[in-house]
């Protein structure tokens, strides 16, 4: 049975209110805990991840952080039907995205692994990176992006089409949103592993890029303009990473406390 969502239980404002607050706290809390955990890690594009047992922590701890104000308008519509399994919920879509950190962190580490010498900064390493950001500004006008981005973007559908009852339903359609938030947001966290995955700084600027995505009115000019960032950012990068702003270059002089603090000084 479809639930009803032309109808909103009472004490609806209240509650509704109370959950956007609680999912900003929680946002908020995760963003002190990246920024505490993560402090002075950041060796620009190909920062070491840490061990198996630290990574998937902290990446989880990240999607907390990057992502529950974004799905605020989710997380309402399922809780105008069953507000009780709201955890269940927010637990299923950070689930999928653990999962989607343990398969980034299994590739990154893969190919690490063989170590490739022309993958190094010195020699193809930053072209390899501002190629995947131009990947990504590809990917932002592709129909699959379009298509998942749609049904991130639509709160009513996707409970309708997607309802299940009880808390283990509710898990179930966390990771089934989740799921969807993976299809259309993948390549930006892609490009948040090239400009330097342990950057808070570059963590905030792809965190706002897919709430703008997700929540202003304008899909389409929304995407478009970020397909364009993303473009500028993947050029800059492989040609002029010097002069990007934020950007930790690595071996320099600037990336030299992070990698005294993980060992890897030389």
């Amino acid at each position: 049975m479809e639930p009803t969502l032309s109808r909103t239980p009472p004490r609806s404002g209240p509650v509704q209110l109370g959950l956007v607050v609680s999912l900003l706290v929680v946002a908020a809390g995760a963003w002190a805990v990246t920024g505490d955990r993560m402090g002075g890690m950041d060796t620009g594009p190909g920062t070491e991840l840490g061990s198996l047992g630290w990574f998937p922590v902290v990446w989880v701890t990240m999607m907390a952080a990057m992502m529950l104000p974004s799905i605020a308008p989710m997380v309402l519509a399922h809780a105008r039907v069953q507000i009780g399994a709201t955890p269940a919920f927010v637990a299923g879509y950070l689930l999928t995205w653990a999962a989607v950190g343990i398969l980034a962190y299994t590739l990154v580490e893969g190919v690490r692994s063989l170590d490739f010498g022309v993958l190094a900064w010195a020699e193809a390493g930053r072209y390899v990176a501002g190629g995947a950001i131009l990947a990504a500004a590809i990917y932002q006008l592709s129909p699959l992006k379009n298509r998942s981005l749609r049904r991130c973007r639509n709160p009513r559908a996707f409970v309708s089409e997607h309802w299940r009852p009880g808390p283990v339903g509710a898990l179930r359609m966390g990771i089934d949103h989740g799921r969807m938030c993976v299809g259309s947001s993948w390549a930006l966290m892609a490009a948040l592993f090239a400009l330097g995955v342990m950057s808070v700084g570059w963590m905030v600027v792809v965190a706002a890029l897919i709430a703008i995505e997700k929540l202003l009115p304008w899909q389409t000019v929304a995407t478009r303009a970020i397909a364009v960032l993303l473009a500028v950012l993947g050029v800059a990068l492989a040609f002029a990473p010097e002069d990007l702003p934020g950007l930790t270059v690595p071996g320099s002089s600037d990336a030299a406390p992070a990698m005294e603090e993980m060992g890897m000084e030389e």
